[in-house]
C-alpha cells in the first residue's frame, strides 16, 4: 500500500497518510512568545488546516498526545482545547509534561485521525 507524505523535509513530514489513517507531526505555535492561550490556538489551528489537507477534520481525530512544558499550563490549554473539540467526538488523549525543542515553546501536540470516507 502507498504512503503520501505531504511537506517533506530533511528531517520530517508535516503529514503521512496510510491506508486511511492520517498522522501529523508534532504541531507547535508559530509565535513561541504567545501565553499557553495563544499557542494552543495556533497549535489548533495548525492541526485544522494539516487535517483538511489530508482530508479529514478534529471530528476524525482518533488519538491526541500532548506535551506541555510546564503542568502549570495544563488548565489553560484545557481552556482552548475543550472549546475546540467536536462535543461527542473528543479523541482518546494523553497529556504528559516534558521539556519541547524549543525553551519558549509551551505546548505540542500530536495526532492521529481517520480520512473521510
Amino acid at each position: 500500500m502507498a504512503i503520501q507524505r505531504f511537506h517533506v523535509g530533511p528531517r520530517l513530514s508535516e503529514i503521512a497518510v496510510h491506508n486511511g489513517t492520517v498522522y501529523l507531526a508534532g504541531q507547535i505555535a508559530d509565535t513561541p512568545d504567545l501565553d499557553i492561550v495563544g499557542q494552543t490556538r495556533e497549535v489548533l489551528a495548525s492541526i485544522d488546516r494539516l487535517l483538511a489537507e489530508a482530508n479529514s477534520d478534529k471530528s476524525l481525530i482518533l488519538s491526541t498526545q500532548i506535551f506541555i512544558a510546564d503542568m502549570a499550563d495544563f488548565a489553560g490549554m484545557n481552556s482552548v482545547w475543550e472549546s475546540w473539540v467536536v462535543p461527542g467526538a473528543t479523541p482518546p488523549r494523553a497529556t504528559v509534561e516534558a521539556p519541547l525543542a524549543n525553551p519558549k515553546c509551551r505546548v505540542e501536540m500530536v495526532i492521529v485521525a481517520a480520512q473521510r470516507d
